[in-house]
């Protein structure tokens, strides 16, 4: 089972409930890394808004998703059976999994100084003709889930007995974008997936549950488990940056997505911080048991590594 934390007496500013979901959260980050929130504060009716839209743009024409098609910023369309995650260490992924996205970016200004400077992954963003709503309902979906995400930093900070304030430094210009999928029902060839088994790249992801089933993730006894629906719930999990950052501490778990026996849609936020944050290890991670394991990158560059080494043409994907 995927652990629940329920966040509601949390957000209405109880100390007691915020000091005692660290505790929870430092045990599940250690043990499981992921997990389920419940009274998170994101709209039902948000998240069905932005599914309602990402609807509408899957059933276009090919031809009209390609005109939106991802480009060197890494924002845009990818049609299925194009990409294969052959970074994964646990499976030896051979065969592009059966999914089409349209990667999203925190929209900014054209003026922005990450935009400015043509740093990758942060846009600007690439909006289909004639398709308002979509552009309204994603921001507003993005915004929402982000809401969330700050909320979540004290909790990470503290789980990591660190001062609660201690992320928000580098969360002044996040780099979070959405990776907004459809999962055909389709007949697999084997070893053959919705997504093949990958950790994540980032901070955190969040990740809306979808009523539809095929999500997994692999436990440590080497199990695949079943995402079980819950209503409302936001499935939470530790990307690999923050792994590195935690010094290993914190588990970027294994995960993948089966084909589903109907249409499948996903919206998960890749929670994001500062592109120029480095990620060396955390004094509180690092003891004389447990001396630093990783060398210390930036954001930035350790998303180059996981885009370029799984999406470009040269790792079998489309991306120039």
């Amino acid at each position: 089972m995927i652990p629940t934390l329920d966040l509601g007496p949390y957000l209405a500013g109880d100390t007691k409930a915020r000091d005692s979901l660290a505790t929870k959260l430092r045990d599940i980050q250690e043990n499981v890394g992921f997990y389920i929130v419940i009274n998170h504060g994101v709209h039902h009716s948000t998240i069905e808004r932005a599914y309602d839209a990402l609807r509408q743009f899957f059933s276009l024409p090919l031809k009209e998703k390609l005109k939106v098609k991802i480009n060197e910023n890494s924002v845009g369309y990818v049609p299925i059976r194009s990409t294969v995650y052959v970074t994964s260490k646990f499976n030896k992924n051979t065969k592009k999994d059966l999914n089409e996205t349209i990667t999203i970016a925190r929209e900014r200004s054209f003026d922005d100084e990450d935009i400015l400077a043509g740093l990758r992954f942060v846009g600007p963003n690439q909006w289909p003709e004639g398709m308002p709503e979509f552009r309204n309902a994603m921001i507003a979906y993005q915004e929402a889930l982000a809401r969330l995400g700050y909320a979540m930093l004290p909790l990470y900070a503290l789980a990591l007995d660190l001062p609660a304030s201690y992320f928000d430094p580098h969360f002044t210009r996040p780099t979070w974008w959405t990776r907004n999928a459809y999962y055909p029902a389709v007949e697999p060839d084997d070893n053959q997936f919705g997504i093949s088994p990958h950790s994540d790249h980032g901070f955190i992801t969040l990740l809306p549950m979808s009523s539809v089933a095929g999500l997994e993730i692999l436990s440590q006894k080497g199990d695949w488990i079943p995402a079980v629906p819950v209503e409302n719930g936001i499935i939470v999990n530790t990307g690999e940056f923050l792994n590195r950052w935690s010094n290993g501490r914190f588990l970027a778990t294994p995960h993948r997505v089966i084909p589903p026996p109907e249409d499948r849609y996903s919206m998960a936020m890749f929670f994001n911080p500062n592109p120029d944050t480095l990620a060396t290890p955390l004094h509180s991670c690092v003891t004389d048991k447990r001396p630093a394991e990783f060398e210390p990158i930036t954001l930035i560059d350790y998303m180059c590594w996981y885009i370029d080494n799984n999406y470009k043409k040269e790792a079998g994907g489309i991306q120039k």
